[in-house]
């Protein structure tokens, strides 16, 4: 089903941090699916507004919302902008993430480490809470989903490389447990996805490009994940379709 351009009724997706990769994938897959779509972005607009541009000509409404997730004040803004484009919000992926540069736990610093946790993990919550005074019954909304994006990372502790991005990832499984048990009586659900070795551009900002190629044989499933593949299974924890789900995880990880 795809939302007519000016479908008013169609359900509305923020997505965080949807100017590439897995966000982006989402994005489109959301409008597939006939969701009115905001495209959050920080600082890239011109790859933000492609994304808008790929879903308009999917046949879905699509806006595109700079802001940081760290910042409490853009994240009001971003929901605002929100609020204005499309009324009420129907649905929340926490997509936003960064990664630093490979290192060992004995090579990080506080500054890394606040950068990580203020987007990962502060900026999950603050977007969570956003959505849910506008979602929840309990502020007289008519229900929704939100859908977490971790990383098999949390599981496997990323040693060596980024254990401060898995430790990060860690906080998002427990918020996302905690947080679907808050408001299941509220009409949302909260499910998470765990990528991982995905191609994403992610990778190069943590310093290896190959970093998938290098990794995939050594996988169950011999090869990486693409974004498209994440973003199906992020479309369907929001669906109907996965209307009795909550509080749960679905690995994307080739079977690692």
């Amino acid at each position: 089903m795809t939302a007519a351009p000016h479908d008013m009724s169609a359900p509305v997706v923020l997505i965080t941090g949807a100017s590439r990769g897995i966000g982006a994938a989402t994005a489109r897959r959301a409008a597939a699916a006939g969701y009115r779509v905001a495209v959050n972005y920080r600082r890239d607009e011109a790859a933000a507004w492609g994304v808008v541009d790929a879903v308009r000509r999917a046949g879905a409404q699509a806006v595109a919302i700079q802001g940081d997730v760290s910042d409490e004040a853009d994240v009001r803004r971003i929901f605002e902008g929100v609020d204005l484009a499309f009324g009420r919000l129907t649905a929340l992926v926490n997509n936003a993430g960064v990664l630093e540069t490979q290192a060992r736990v004995d090579g990080t610093d506080a500054e890394r480490l606040q950068r990580i946790l203020a987007t990962n993990v502060i900026g999950s919550f603050l977007c969570a809470r956003e959505a849910i005074r506008r979602m929840s019954t309990r502020y007289g909304g008519s229900g929704g989903a939100i859908v977490n994006v971790s990383s098999a990372a949390s599981r496997l502790g990323a040693a060596g490389e980024y254990v401060d991005y898995a430790a990060s990832k860690g906080a998002i499984d427990t918020m996302t447990i905690g947080l679907a048990q808050e408001v299941a009586g509220e009409g949302i659900r909260v499910n998470a996805v765990r990528p991982a070795f995905i191609y994403t551009e992610m990778h190069a900002s943590g310093g290896e490009p190959g970093r998938v190629d290098r990794i995939k044989t050594g996988l169950p499933m011999r090869r990486g994940g693409q974004p498209e593949e994440v973003a199906n299974a992020i479309v369907w924890l929001l669906s109907d379709e996965a209307s009795y789900a909550t509080g749960t995880f679905v690995e994307m990880a080739g079977g690692k």
